[in-house]
């Protein structure tokens, strides 16, 4: 397996692989991906996602047949290691252990950076609402003050 930046032919394939895991799909700017490929095809991609006082890590798909096999765990990695300053991250409760093992940590809104207590506020209510899942913030232990 491969990790490369994004190319511009990527774009379709990254917006139907964060689509098809119902994540948000605003602001997937090819430029930001990260992408794992394989003799197959890419099987996973990522983001940092830029905000005005912290970055979020984003957008992270595995494809399906390859999940499990250290794919995300991989691109994670990478990421963050090409990020500096804050870094956030929204997921669900459940992979709450998973990215503890990367150093992120449960936040609550009021530790939040303020570019994304609002989004974090309105998140929450709208896939409780249309996605009838509640949504956890983290913060990697790194960006922390």
């Amino acid at each position: 397996m491969n990790l490369r930046p994004a190319r511009a032919e990527d774009q379709a394939t990254i917006t139907a692989m964060v689509r098809g895991v119902r994540l948000n799909p605003m602001d997937l700017q090819w430029s930001r991906f990260l992408v794992a490929e394989d003799e197959t095809g890419i099987v996973g991609v990522g983001q940092i996602r830029p905000h005005s006082d912290a970055s979020e890590l984003a957008s992270l798909v595995v494809r399906e047949d390859r999940r499990g096999t250290g794919v995300g765990g991989q691109l994670v990695r990478a990421l963050l290691a090409e990020s500096q300053g804050k870094i956030v991250l929204f997921c669900r409760p459940q992979l709450e252990s998973y990215y503890a093992q990367f150093g992120f940590r449960a936040i609550g809104v009021k530790e939040a950076p303020s570019s994304l207590r609002t989004r974090y506020a309105f998140g929450r209510f709208i896939t409780r609402l249309i996605v009838g899942r509640p949504m956890l913030m983290m913060q990697h232990k790194t960006s922390e003050v």
